[in-house]
């Protein structure tokens, strides 16, 4: 059984920062073995990619994201992590971490997640 559990998210200003946490519950794989994301959704929309990281460390970012948030993974607590600084209003929306099990490199497709945690907002006032 798999579960992705997060913690932090809420409501902050412009130019702040907040930093969201996904601990994963899983026995079958070794953490840190398989791909993992960050993912947003804002009402109307599908969840679109903000940040993945490899097995092997390696981070990718969407372009409105970059040189303000990262992602990082502590395997030892099973824990990833997404930092956001200076936050725009436009990066309000419900975000989400996903693992991809069976993949060490994340896939371009959102679809191909698999196990989802269950959503923290992030609101970010002008």
């Amino acid at each position: 059984q798999v579960q992705l559990s997060q913690s932090g998210g809420g409501s902050v200003q412009a130019g702040g920062s907040l930093r969201l946490s996904c601990v994963t519950t899983e026995s079958s794989r070794a953490y840190g073995s398989y791909c993992m994301g960050w993912f947003r959704e804002t009402p109307g929309t599908e969840p679109e990619k903000i940040a993945y990281i490899d097995s092997d460390g390696t981070t990718r970012y969407t372009d409105f994201v970059k040189g303000r948030f990262t992602i990082s993974r502590d395997n030892a607590k099973s824990t990833l992590y997404l930092q956001m600084d200076n936050v725009k209003p436009e990066d309000t929306g419900m975000y989400s971490c996903a693992a991809d099990l069976w993949r060490e490199i994340c896939p371009d497709k959102v679809g191909l997640f698999a196990f989802w945690g269950q959503g923290a907002q992030v609101t970010v006032s002008s």
